[in-house]
């Protein structure tokens, strides 16, 4: 008879997309953290030699790695990767090195401990990290838009960074929400979802390494519009 595959305690899902120069690394990293783990990657079809890359890399046990055939976005990436996972709570984790897996074990503590449901890193609660004007102030925007826009469900809460990488939470409870987005406005439905539903949101500092567009950055403003349209589309149609 086999074996039911062990449950680990948390899935690591890593979307890629052309980051050849980093993803070793990053891998790497995530490895060293002293928590029981797995790691998933999903890559959207990369051109710049990450595919050969991944390729190595699965062999390494804990690591899992999907290929797509063509470029889905990144929502979609996380929402294969969480689909995949076997673990009880679920991290994501982006390939480009700006933020750091030693964080791990903090944004963790809370859920373990029984204080919070669901845990953000926040780039903001050490202050103003170094970034540029427009990633600032359409940060700050969309984090009040979300404040104001479901005050009612937060209960009092306020979150600082709402489009964190950094989102904690039990895989179970994805099951229960249909996203729509595929791409980086994933982010702000999946965090919208989690608050209708009623999950205790806690954030907590984590360490940032910011990039550029030179070093690979792939946001953009038209990622803020599609962010601020989920925002008001949930809170007036759903």
């Amino acid at each position: 008879m086999a074996k039911t595959p062990r449950k680990p305690l948390l899935s690591v899902i890593v979307p890629v997309y052309n980051e050849r120069r980093t993803i070793e690394l990053l891998l790497e990293k995530v490895r060293a953290i002293d928590v029981d783990k797995e790691i998933i990657v999903v890559d959207g079809a990369s051109e710049d030699g990450t595919v050969e890359i991944l390729r190595e890399q699965k062999k390494i046990p804990g690591t899992r790695v999907i290929l797509q055939r063509e470029r889905r976005g990144r929502g979609n990436a996380l929402k294969v990767g969480i689909r995949a996972a076997r673990g009880e709570y679920i991290i994501f984790q982006d390939a480009d090195l700006e933020l750091d897996p030693s964080d791990y074990p903090s944004l963790l503590k809370p859920i373990l401990d029984g204080k919070a449901d669901v845990v953000f890193g926040s780039r903001l609660l050490r202050g103003r990290p170094k970034m540029g004007f427009l990633q600032y102030w359409g940060n700050k925007v969309i984090n009040w838009s979300v404040n104001i826009l479901y005050t009612p469900e937060l209960r009092g809460a306020w979150l600082t960074y709402v489009e964190t990488c950094y989102q904690v939470f039990k895989r179970d409870a994805f099951r229960d929400f249909q996203i729509r987005n595929n791409h980086f406005a994933f982010t702000v439905e999946l965090t919208v979802r989690l608050i209708l539903a009623g999950y205790r949101i806690k954030e907590i500092p984590i360490s940032y390494f910011p990039r550029g567009k030179a070093e690979g950055k792939k946001i953009y403003w038209g990622d803020g519009v599609a962010s601020l349209w989920t925002l008001f589309r949930i809170r007036i149609f759903n």
